[in-house]
């Protein structure tokens, strides 16, 4: 780990491309896949609930490819078959046969596509704010994806994240623009979601068949508020899912894992607990 920058932890080849990640804790895994958002990275993301579940797990979070402090090859398509080979990838370089999964928005629809393809790769699903079903895209989705760099634009995006205004303030605003202009971040993020938008919001999600034939157990987790991910998705999640929950958390908008950063960490421990946590990895 870099000591002068918490982002940057461990680094591995999953799939071929060379992978930040968080790496805490003992017990089952759990693999964390962040958002989308300008300068976001794993840490960025999840640095509040990674402490508290790695009380009871092994707790995995890496910097999705074109995001954070993973390495962003000349070519690569920025596309949902790359994150999951990515997100497989992980699993398998650190010898891994299955892990929970928390997917955050655009980390969701990476879940649910993992969850799809390699079942056997999952134990339970967690689904936050969730992208990867059918959706109309929201202006404030539109204004994430778009975002161009400056304070004010970043002033305006953390409105459209959190309910509270008391998460937002200048020091964050300068925090998150500082993040987004390092060296290759605005460049692969400005190349991933280019307008017309609604096609990556269509492109990003699977065919209710498959989500409906999903075995797994799946915690749903949405803020009543969110201004960029609708509520609506985890309803129609909730639906198609047959062994799903959902818990809705008031006065919260896209940041449910720091609006409400102890209460989340305890839902997903808790129901985390009530897997069989029988012998999953190997080697």
């Amino acid at each position: 780990m870099d000591a002068t920058n918490p982002e940057i932890a461990r680094s591995i080849a999953a799939a071929g491309i060379t992978t930040n990640f968080h790496d805490r804790g003992e017990g089952f895994p759990v693999l964390f896949i962040h958002g989308s958002g300008p300068g976001v990275s794993a840490w960025a993301n999840w640095r509040l609930a990674l402490p508290e579940l790695a009380k009871r797990h092994r707790v995995l979070a890496p910097d999705m490819v074109g995001f954070g402090f993973t390495a962003r090859p000349a070519g690569i398509a920025y596309d949902l078959e790359t994150w999951v080979k990515q997100a497989v990838g992980l699993l398998d370089a650190l010898g891994l046969a299955r892990a929970h999964i928390v997917g955050n928005s655009f980390g969701g629809a990476i879940a649910l596509a993992l969850a799809i393809r390699h079942p056997e790769r999952v134990g339970r699903l967690v689904l936050m704010g969730s992208v990867g079903v059918p959706f109309p895209i929201t202006d404030g989705l539109d204004a994430v994806w778009g975002y161009e760099p400056s304070i004010d634009n970043m002033k305006a995006l953390l409105d459209i994240f959190a309910f509270s205004r008391e998460l937002v303030n200048d020091e964050l605003a300068e925090l998150r623009y500082r993040a987004s202009i390092r060296p290759g971040f605005q460049e692969s993020f400005s190349a991933m979601f280019p307008a017309p938008r609604q096609r990556w919001v269509d492109a990003m999600a699977s065919a209710e068949a498959d989500i409906r034939a999903l075995p797994h157990d799946t915690l749903i987790v949405h803020g009543r508020d969110d201004k960029v991910i609708p509520l609506s998705n985890s309803l129609t999640l909730l639906q198609w899912i047959d062994r799903s929950q959902l818990h809705v958390f008031s006065r919260c908008g896209h940041w449910v894992q720091i609006e409400h950063a102890a209460r989340f960490a305890r839902l997903l421990t808790d129901f985390f607990s009530e897997a069989t946590e029988q012998a999953g990895t190997r080697g």
